[in-house]
């Protein structure tokens, strides 16, 4: 069943909208919706550019993973934003960066920040916050980032509306939460794997003062990224920048 969707005009972060609300006590699963955000925050603490006419959505949900399994959710959800653009884009531009930035052809236009905490009725609340540059991208970035409206199909006149886009998004994640919450995490693995390129080929990973280079090896169970180094010792990343082939 898909969880109702609560659009707002603005709002500090829907992030920030979620956590207030499962300290308060509530459940959900709930999707938060903005027009606006004023204090929008990527990974790492970075902002993330808010601009009217992108989504930014959270659901909130509770759970009963452990925390180590409730982390799993970030492939969800890059699987569902995944299935969001291929509603109005050429499925074939439509690719996954491990572990959760969603890529059309080949540069940014997605992703995940999906923040947790102990709930009063037992189990986790998870926040998990999508942004997706539906009508503008960010300029100034690192690495190359665009918006759906330069990648729609030919039948396609225009990117779709916030509240279309986060009702497509909404039944998308409703669908890969069920099978990740009745099926465990190898369907969501083998499924995304699937739109992720690059699993097995030279990569460079940022881990906050380190940098280490080698040669991917795909992922472990648990979607650590296997790194072999240059001294053939096996490396587990389960969080991090990391660039993968040329770009490496």
């Amino acid at each position: 069943m898909t969880p109702p969707v609560l659009i707002l005009d603005q709002t500090d972060s829907t992030n920030a909208e979620a956590r207030r609300r499962a300290e308060a006590g509530e459940t959900g699963p709930l999707w938060i919706v903005a027009r606006r955000q004023t204090a929008g925050r990527g990974r790492r603490g970075r902002e993330w550019a808010s601009e009217g006419g992108n989504l930014f959505a959270t659901l909130l949900h509770v759970t009963r993973k452990p925390p180590a399994e409730a982390a799993q959710v970030t492939f969800v959800a890059a699987l569902a934003i995944a299935d969001l653009l291929d509603v109005w884009a050429p499925p074939s531009l439509v690719t996954i960066k491990w572990p959760n930035d969603v890529m059309l052809a080949g540069e940014k236009v997605a992703g995940v920040l999906v923040e947790s905490g102990a709930h009063e009725s037992g189990g986790l609340w998870l926040a998990v916050g999508i942004g997706v540059n539906l009508a503008h991208a960010p300029e100034g970035t690192e690495r190359p980032a665009t918006a759906l409206v330069h990648h729609l199909r030919g039948d396609v006149l225009a990117p779709p509306t916030v509240e279309a886009a986060a009702a497509v998004l909404a039944e998308a994640l409703a669908v890969w939460m069920d099978r990740w919450e009745t099926l465990g995490f190898q369907p969501i693995l083998d499924a995304w794997q699937a739109r992720t390129p690059g699993l097995d080929g030279p990569a460079v990973a940022r881990l906050g003062r380190e940098t280490v280079e080698g040669r991917a090896e795909g992922v472990a169970p648990d979607g650590a990224l296997k790194l072999r180094l240059a001294d053939g010792s096996l490396r587990l990343i389960s969080a991090g920048d990391v660039f993968f082939g040329e770009a490496a």
